[in-house]
Formats: structure tokens, sequence, C-alpha cells
């Protein structure tokens, strides 16, 4: 879908209000006593792939624009130019100058005004001090069970302890003041607006063990549901009864039946459920896979934590469950925007003061000191790779523009692509083309992670919640942020006091009939077509929809709002309903082949959208650097 003329201009206007200069690509600025400085964590409005930050790439993309790498001239030479700085390209530095040795001179180039990439950091001034949100990455996936030795030994470097983090969060907070999940049911597609609290079950990435959910029993919660008796008698027994719903199958028919069938299938074929019932279901699978549960299959229903399965006989695999049941409390009050602020201080100690991680929170980091001549270590935001190739000379060449006014060159020996797969066929031209076709089969899913500052909680406390699951409106989840206190950030104590608000819109196309693939694609038009007004006017109205009858007034209580749109969000998984594993392998380590001095890293090389896969893979492309070698580590 094209970005119309007025789209973008829209954007622009976004920019002027959220303090961000328009012409030259969103310079990011935020008051001081001092005047404006350069601060791009404090700017509000759209964020996460803002204005300015694509243009240029998507325009190379659909024209296939071919750049004259002769007819400009090399401005600087460096023995690694990294294009992407989010957690893969910083962690592929980090690495890069340990065994490289620190005399090597890198360059860190990004698209957008901050680096990161999606682990974004978001700041609110408010009357009751700052809040930080997490506008992308969010948290630690199992690191007990999931991580390498190589990840862990990079939080190890930047000083992160796990136990250290686990502390950190509250998980007591909401479960003393009495406060539940609950569900948002929608007028549009139930009859009315219904809040329903004491949800008893347990999510995928549970912060709660099921003794601080506050939940009632399930006859007692899904009984206050609007729906029909029937309904409700079912919804009861998918999540209570023993039942086989897939009786008379062998075991080895039932995994082939899992792995072959969407969980909406199973939920109207084999449990019974109405459309109105299994709309209930319908955005579970949002927040986790960026899909609805009509394009899910029922294997990654089992791995989300949904009913229905508890009477197969067929048992998650210990691995599997080991990973599900680490408790999802390694957060940072910025998610893993600190591990990002943690890896640029060190390649870069002038930015901030500090070494650890408690002190990382609340620094103030100088942006001015980023891309300072002579340095060793250069970070430089706004500019946009366009081409990449190997030269005759045994090195490799970066076209990039910057801030969306000037086309530069630069010379390396060696280059990290550390973007996203897709874009890489359209930066790198000569790839073999059946390279650039396994590049594209990884399309990344489209989110919004949406932060709203609100001036109290006193609704949610008057409601009993802390956190909706919303099955059908735009919306999927409205969640009061992670109660995490760390390095003198304190989370909000008070229901009288300001707190930031999580809510997650993914685009989905539900009964289209359409495969993840798909639905990204038209998810992301989607999300670029829009301007910050209808964003705006979705928090609004959802917002009033569910809280106004307690009192709330979202144009008297919202203090604030960050769009952090993700376009090309989560890394593509594999799925057993539309992929064949054995194919899916082989794309992989197609995909992620040197080319020259070419190599690439990022979560995208492992099809796999955690922050430790992103690690990983700024090891292996820096360990094939080093050595030589393509298969990369087993750690």
């Amino acid at each position: 879908m094209d970005i119309t003329r007025r789209d973008f201009l829209n954007g622009v206007a976004l920019a002027i209000v959220a303090g961000a200069a328009p012409v030259t690509l969103l310079r990011a600025r935020a008051e001081t006593a001092a005047g404006p400085v350069y601060y791009p964590p404090a700017l509000t409005g759209l964020r996460g792939s803002h204005p300015g930050s694509f243009e240029s790439a998507h325009a190379l993309a659909r024209a296939g624009k071919e750049f004259n790498a002769a007819s400009l001239p090399v401005e600087e030479t460096y023995d690694l130019v990294i294009v992407g700085a989010g957690i893969s390209g910083l962690a592929a530095a980090w690495f890069y100058r340990q065994h490289a040795g620190a005399d090597k001179r890198v360059l860190l180039l990004d698209n957008h005004d901050d680096f990161g990439g999606h682990a974004k950091r978001n700041e609110f001034t408010t009357p009751d001090g700052m809040i930080l949100g997490y506008g992308g990455s969010e948290s630690l996936q199992s690191p007990n069970t999931a991580w390498s030795k190589v990840a862990l030994r990079l939080l190890d470097d930047l000083g992160v302890s796990v136990d250290r983090l686990g502390d950190a969060f509250d998980t007591n907070f909401y479960h003393g003041l009495g406060l539940s999940r609950g569900v948002f049911f929608d007028r549009e597609n139930f009859g009315e607006n219904r809040i329903v609290t004491g949800d008893p079950s347990s999510i995928v990435d549970d912060d709660l063990t099921k003794d601080k959910l506050n939940g009632r029993t399930y006859a007692e919660f899904i009984s206050d549901f609007p729906m029909p008796e029937e309904d409700r008698k079912a919804l009861i027994t998918l999540h209570t009864g023993n039942v086989d719903y897939l009786e008379g199958m062998s075991i080895e028919e039932k995994t082939e039946y899992l792995a072959s069938h969407s969980y909406l299938q199973f939920l109207r074929d084999k449990a019974g459920l109405s459309p109105l019932a299994a709309k209930y279901f319908q955005q579970r699978s949002n927040d986790f896979q960026a899909v609805g549960i009509d394009a899910l299959s029922c294997e990654d229903a089992r791995l989300c934590a949904l009913p229905g399965f508890q009477g197969l006989g067929i048992p998650l695999s210990a691995e599997d469950q080991a990973e599900l049941e680490e408790p999802y409390i390694h957060h940072f009050p910025d998610g893993n925007a600190s591990l990002a602020r943690l890896l640029v201080r060190k390649l870069i100690p002038e930015v901030a003061p500090g070494s650890g991680m408690d002190d990382v929170v609340l620094a103030k980091f100088d942006y001015s000191t980023l891309d300072r001549e002579n340095a060793p270590v250069r970070l430089r935001l706004n500019a946009i790779g366009l081409h990449v190739d190997n030269t005759a000379d045994g090195n490799a060449e970066v076209i990039y523009i910057h801030k969306n006014t000037t086309m530069r060159k630069v010379k390396a020996a060696k280059v990290i692509m550390a973007g996203y797969n897709m874009m890489i066929p359209s930066i790198v031209p000569s790839l073999p083309e059946k390279q650039r076709e396994a590049l594209l089969r990884n399309v990344k899913a489209p989110l919004v992670y949406t932060k709203v500052a609100i001036r109290n909680w006193q609704a949610f406390m008057k409601v009993g919640a802390h956190y909706f699951y919303c099955p059908a409106a735009p919306f999927c989840v409205v969640k009061l942020d992670y109660p995490v206190n760390m390095g003198g950030y304190k989370h909000s104590a008070s229901p009288d006091h300001a707190i930031g608000l999580h809510m997650i819109h993914v685009p989905t196309m539900p009964g289209s009939g359409l495969s993840p693939r798909e639905q990204a694609r038209m998810g992301r038009g989607i999300l670029l077509a829009k301007p910050f007004s209808e964003y705006e006017e979705m928090v609004r109205s959802q917002l009033h929809d569910m809280f106004g009858p307690a009192g709330f007034d979202h144009e008297r209580d919202i203090l604030a709002i960050t769009v952090n749109r993700w376009p090309h969000g989560y890394a593509y998984a594999e799925s057993s309903l539309w992929d064949d594993s054995a194919l899916s392998e082989s794309t992989i380590a197609l995909a992620r082949q040197p080319h020259g001095n070419i190599h690439i890293a990022n979560s995208d090389a492992a099809w796999s959208p955690y922050a430790h896969s992103a690690i990983d893979e700024g090891w292996r492309a820096v360990e094939e650097i080093i050595t030589g070698s393509t298969g990369g580590s087993d750690e």
C-alpha cells in the first residue's frame, strides 16, 4: 500500500507537535532549562518506525533503484560497518571489539532517530515524576532455560544479573491490592460493553503464579460473559473438563491433527463452540504470535496456554514446559531498551556515567557523543542504508542517506547487515538469487505498542483489575505497567498517582483465510497508512468504553500518548500450519550466509523474535568474520 502525500504530511505535522523538526528527518529534541537538546526517548506521538525513518528505503525497494557507487567519494574508512543499531547490531559491535581488538574502528548506522531498534525507550514527564515505558522489545524471555552461553556471557559483560531483575519485579503488588485480570467485551461484537473480572487463566509468558491471580472459578467467571447460556457452558467445559476432543485418534494422528489444523478449526469442529463463543479466543494469541486463532496451529495454541488440550494425553515437551513455567519477570522499567543502553555505554563510555544495570535506568544519555570524529566506535542515527556491496580491492562499501538529505559512502573491511531480512536484497543487489528469495521469506509481523500516561488509576481500582484481554476490540491487551522498582526508579505506588498503560494492537485479518505472511503484508500497509490522529481516536474510544462508567475521563485523565508503530515487528517464526520444517531450516541457513565481506546478523536470521536470538546472531556473524566459519557457535 502506497503512503499518500497527505499521510506523510500528517506524520510531519505530528513531528512538529512532538517537538521534532521536519524536513531533515525528525530531529528529535526535548526541552531543557538550557534550551532544546536532541533526546528521542522523551518524544511522544508517532514513534517506532516514525515518519522519516523508512520512506527512502521503501522507495528503494519498490523502484529497485541501483546506485552508481563510483560517483560518490569515500568519506571514511572503517574496519567494520554495521547497518542497524538494534540489539543484534550493538551486540555484534561489542563482540567484534572483544575478539578483533579495541583498536578496530567501528561505525554503526541506523535509520531511526534513536538506537536500539525494537528495544525502544519511552519517557513521560508527569506531575508525579517521570514514567518509563518500553516501546518494543519487552523482557528477557526465559533467561534460565532459553538463553545460550554466549547471550548469558553478554549479560555478565554488561553487569546484568538475572536474579536482580527478578527481585526488582514486585509480583505481589497487584495481588496485594486485590486486583485480578479481566476481559472487555465490546458492544460491536458482543452486544454490549462489559468488563468481567476474576479471570483465573494463566497466560503465556506469565509474570504471575496461579496464587497471585485473584481469580474466581471458571464457572463463576464465565457465567458473567454476555453470551447465551449454551455458549457459557461450552466454554466452562473447554476450560475445566478433561475431554478428549480427538477421541478415537491415535497419538500419532492427534499429533498430526494439532500440527495441521488451526485452533479455530479445533474449537468449532471438535469442541463444538459456536462462532460467538469461539470469538472469545480470537485475539488471545495476538500478543505472543501476532496472529489470530484462525491462522494459529493447535500446536502453537498449546504453547500459548490456550485450553481444550488437557484431555488429549499429549504432554508438552520438557523443554517447552520449562520455558513456559519460568516467570516472565526479568524486565527493566524501559524493557530491553536498557540492554541497548548498556551496550552503547560500553561501546561509547562518554555517552553517560555509570557502569551497572541499576545506574543505567535513570542515566540521561548525551546523544551528542554518539558520533564524534576519531572515536573508535561511532553510532550514526538518521542514516538509512541504501546500497552495500563488495569492492574489487577486497573490501566493501556502504552508501547511505543521512538525515534524508545527503548521500554518503564509506568503506569497510567487513560489513554486518543487522536490519530486517526483507530489506537486505534491496540494499545488497549482488546477492545470489536463491539467497535473495530465502531472505524475503521472513515476513515480519506488524504490531503497535501504545503507551498512555494517565493521571491516576482509580478507575482500574474501581473495576477491580489491572490487566484486560479484549477479544475483538482494536487493542487486544490493555494493562497497567509492570511493577518494577530499580536504580532509583519507582513504579506508581498509589492509585492517586500517574501511571503508564500498555496497549497492544495487531492488525490481523480474522476470517480471511490468509496465511500469517499474507496477513502481515496487508497489516503493514494498514499501519503505515494510518496517521497518529486515528491511533489516538482508537485509544481514547476504547479507554472511554472500558473505563468511562468507572469515572475515567479521557480528556482529563490522559496526559500523553506514544504510539510505537512497528510495520516490521516480530521476526517470522515457523508454523506447522503453513511451513515445511525441513524447507524452513534450509531457508534459514541459506538466508544468513555471508556474501564476500558482507555478513548478516539480526533476529530474522534465527526466525525468532527474541532479544537472546538477536544476540546469538550477532555473535555468529562476528564468529564468521574472526574465524572464517559459517556454521555458528553451538553455545
